[in-house]
């Protein structure tokens, strides 16, 4: 088991060779095997979804070839048993031999191999939803069966497999007159997904959301009569084809909803770079709305780089509207704003998209920001510019959202206003934003360096972060003025809530840990105890009621190979050095500061309540005069007694050398 700094315990780790693990343990997994072993790799799980992943994959495939221009029909057709046909009236895949595999025709290499199509290059397509290469090839290998007709030069082909293997060889089955394209017929393997079934709905709605992105195909479905339920509203057979697009697709989803603005609908391609954008919005009066966007017809439920530049362009356009027309409250318009009744649809077509993740929920290219932004934002200037009146009134709902959002913002943040009013200098208190005091903490560190990696570490819910300058002062040897003018134990007591002395109401106090978290080395422990000093004197109760901690944070990391290890202390180090694989070199790196350690190293050891270790200061009751002698005798205006405190131990003391 693992402990706070990665040390281990149990069994040590062999160090020999003899440890039965060589070659033969080593596996390569051929071909499509790797799909098998690991569907959730291509198509998110074994669960419905995957299901119906293969499915959008083959309707991606034929939707390619209708974007492209080559085909202008798709036929989906759900039979008993569980199968899906798949055609189109496209080029068909090529039946050819493959230059690079010469015994294979390149039917064979699409279905068999991974990464392999003709949507790479950029000559075939120009824009793609099935970039990966991976879809037909990931359908084939986690089917039972799969059939493949393809019609090409008036001469049909045709070939069979199972669970991604060739059953046949590609057999020409003769000429054909008036057909063209490839058909695909196939059936989820129930080793893979069980008994899980292509639901009718689902699917009928795909298809219906597919036409609908691309106004040029028409989508013919059809279900076997006996899978549909009695109250199932999906038709038996449909003809999908919608010439108004995405706008057709917004009215329907919307409805008589009340409007703040008519809709605003269009389609463009992208200045100077191959693709496109077609866009569907409308403003709701007073109902949040949604946004459902795609990239080259592949639903991006995750959003992506298309949404940002999309939200971008409509926000700069209403500002700039809003600063033609004079109305300074405009500025306050943010994205929130705008998204919150924004009911949308976006479809861009980007050549080479990136996806996060085979299933394609998240587009990532960065261009697409740029590219969207860039095409819409003239084309909404001149629509807000074509309907004045419809103009205003949408940019008056937007600021009528932005004043509703900050008066909320500021009765949320009401209880912490006088702790924070005077708090708004760089490097000063960073909140957290729950309010539950039993949850909250506050770390309490030296400087901005410091205070920055703790800003980046925490946790923004529940842990907030106050930066002081350098060492505080000693409130045990300060005069009553002075303490009273420190800006920085000022900032301190107003940060915390609850006042001091007797003025101390723990009703009032907003975190329920303070945590003293100082550098670990001397300059830091001594920063700690001017602090401890100060809550010790002045906040006597917050200290008696288990409220104040101080956190260990380390002073090493020791580092062999892959291995990193920490280390509290000199003391640590050493007895954590024998850990190590003897004979390697163990590289030791002291932290100078906490403003030097990584956020993610600062967080793992000594900010995370999972793994860091906290020290609770207490104070019990019947050490108290012992406490007060000690803290005067160390703290206090009289240095002699300091003095006399180190004469009677220095012979208690081990000095080490150290080398610089």
């Amino acid at each position: 088991m693992n402990d706070l700094f990665g040390t281990t315990s149990g069994p040590k780790a062999k160090t020999g060779t003899d440890d039965g693990y060589s070659a033969k343990d080593i596996e390569v997994l051929e071909g499509l095997e790797p799909v098998r072993r690991r569907p959730g790799m291509y198509v998110g799980g074994t669960d419905e979804g995957a299901v119906h992943h293969l499915a959008a994959e083959m309707l991606d495939n034929s939707m390619d070839e209708a974007v492209a221009g080559h085909a202008s029909f798709i036929d989906v057709s759900l039979e008993a048993g569980n199968f899906l046909t798949v055609r189109d009236n496209g080029r068909g895949i090529p039946v050819d031999p493959h230059p690079k595999f010469k015994n294979l025709s390149a039917l064979e290499v699409i279905l068999t191999t991974l990464h392999s199509g003709g949507k790479f290059g950029g000559k075939a397509y120009e824009t793609s939803g099935g970039l990966h290469g991976v879809g037909s090839s990931v359908v084939n290998a986690l089917s039972e069966t799969l059939e493949v007709e393809v019609a090409r030069d008036r001469v049909l082909w045709k070939q069979s497999y199972a669970r991604g293997k060739p059953q046949t060889r590609l057999v020409n089955a003769g000429p054909v007159q008036n057909r063209r394209g490839t058909t695909i017929r196939f059936k989820p393997d129930p080793q893979i997904f069980g008994d899980l079934q292509f639901s009718p709905a689902r699917l009928y709605k795909l298809c219906r959301s597919k036409a609908y992105l691309f106004r040029g195909v028409q989508i013919r479905w059809s279900v076997d009569p006996s899978l549909l339920k009695a109250k199932d509203e999906t038709p038996a057979e449909a003809v999908l084809h919608f010439p108004g697009g995405l706008r057709d697709s917004l009215e329907e989803d919307v409805g008589t909803t009340p409007r703040v603005a008519p809709i605003w609908a269009g389609e463009a391609d992208f200045p100077g770079r191959a693709g496109k954008v077609e866009w569907a919005v409308a403003w709701l009066d007073d109902v949040d709305g949604f946004l459902h966007s795609y990239c080259n017809t592949v639903p991006t439920a995750q959003g992506g780089t298309h949404e940002a530049g999309f939200r971008a362009a409509l926000l700069k356009g209403l500002r700039a509207w809003a600063d033609h027309r004079g109305n300074k409250r405009g500025a306050n318009v943010t994205t929130e704003d705008v998204s919150g009744s924004l009911a949308a649809k976006l479809s861009a077509f980007v050549r080479e998209p990136q996806f996060q993740g085979q299933t394609k929920e998240k587009l990532t290219s960065p261009e697409a920001a740029r590219l969207v932004e860039a095409t819409l934002r003239d084309r909404f200037d001149h629509f807000l510019a074509g309907d004045p009146a419809s103009a205003d009134n949408l940019l008056a709902a937007m600021i009528e959202r932005a004043e509703e959002r900050m008066r909320k913002r500021e009765l949320k943040d009401a209880p912490r206003k006088s702790a924070t009013r005077r708090l708004r200098l760089p490097g000063k208190l960073t909140d957290c934003t729950s309010e539950d005091t039993a949850r909250t903490e506050i770390f309490l560190v030296e400087g901005d360096s410091a205070g920055g990696s703790a800003k980046q570490a925490r946790d923004r819910a529940t842990q907030a972060v106050l930066p002081l300058r350098g060492k505080i002062l000693n409130v045990a040897s300060a005069s009553t003025e002075k303490l009273r003018q420190n800006q920085e134990l000022k900032d301190l007591v107003e940060a915390l809530g609850c006042g001091v002395g007797e003025r101390f109401d723990r009703s009032k106090l907003r975190y329920g840990r303070v945590i003293i978290m100082t550098d670990a080395d001397v300059d830091g422990a001594h920063i700690a105890s001017l602090l401890m000093t100060f809550f010790y004197r002045e906040l006597p109760e917050l200290v008696r009621q288990g409220h104040l901690y101080l956190a260990q944070p380390p002073l090493y990391r020791l580092t062999q190979g892959a291995k990193s290890v920490y280390a509290m202390n000199d003391d640590d180090r050493t007895r954590k050095m024998k850990a190590f694989k003897p004979g390697v070199k163990v590289e030791v790196s002291r932290f100078k500061g906490l403003g030097e350690m990584p956020p993610s190293a600062l967080k793992d050891t000594t900010m995370d309540p999972a793994r860091r270790t906290l020290l609770k200061v207490l104070t019990p009751p019947e050490e108290r005069a012992r406490t007060n002698d000690l803290v005067e005798s160390l703290m206090g205006r009289r240095p002699e007694l300091r003095f006399q405190f180190i004469q009677e131990r220095a012979r208690t003391v081990d000095i080490e050398e150290v080398d610089s």
